[in-house]
């Protein structure tokens, strides 16, 4: 642990304010730290003044991550804006420093951490309506696009079912024609032994074609 960590991390706040701002107040107001971050010469804003050895020793022991991103982040959650100091007629190295400031953040001014609220997000106060009412409208919109994903649900559902019908009954169609198939073939095999049949009764028993030899050009005949 860090020298005097342990002493401010255990620093009582008010409820009513956010874990994160209490933590980043204590993080601040901890002189065993200002080798990594302080409160600025006006007290109105605080420096962090290496940022890869901030995320790495000192991150962890408030926030639980080493991710200088995510803190920025939420420091911009927060309404936290990032000062631009000119020194020399050029920006700090953003590398080496970064300097943030809110207007309710300011040394020795503890009670006003209570003010320090997160942000809303313009689709919550969008349209002109009122922040109570929101809820209930929120609520309605989720019904009512619920209510029409199911309607959907239940037409493809019933497309479905008509769909497996449409194929049973094809299904069924191609087995009946298949079954005409063959029993038209078995009948055209009945027709033909019939014909044959009949041919062979009306044709003429012991009738004998004439016998006609061939010799030498001459043709006998021979009944």
């Amino acid at each position: 642990m860090m020298p005097g960590v342990d002493m401010v991390m255990h620093l009582q706040m008010p409820p009513s304010v956010p874990a994160f701002i209490a933590k980043l107040w204590k993080m601040v107001e901890n002189p065993d730290t200002d080798g990594l971050i302080s409160w600025s010469e006006g007290g109105t804003s605080f420096c962090i003044k290496n940022q890869s050895e901030f995320a790495r020793s000192l991150l962890p022991y408030y926030y639980k991550h080493s991710n200088m991103a995510s803190f920025v982040r939420q420091l911009n959650m927060y309404d936290f804006h990032k000062v631009l100091s000119v020194e020399a007629g050029a920006l700090k190295g953003e590398k080496e420093e970064m300097e943030f400031a809110h207007s309710y953040f300011n040394q020795g001014q503890e009670q006003k951490l209570e003010q320090i609220k997160r942000k809303v997000t313009s689709a919550r106060t969008s349209a002109g309506f009122k922040q109570q009412f929101l809820p209930s409208l929120s609520s309605e919109k989720v019904n009512e696009v619920l209510t029409e994903v199911g309607q959907l649900k239940e037409r493809q559902e019933d497309l479905d079912g008509r769909l497996e019908v449409m194929k049973t009954e094809n299904e069924a169609l191609w087995g009946e024609v298949i079954s005409l198939r063959q029993r038209h073939s078995k009948q055209q095999k009945i027709v033909n032994k019939l014909i044959q049949f009949l041919v062979a009764l009306v044709q003429p028993r012991g009738r004998k074609r004439p016998f006609q030899p061939r010799m030498s050009g001459v043709t006998l005949a021979i009944e």
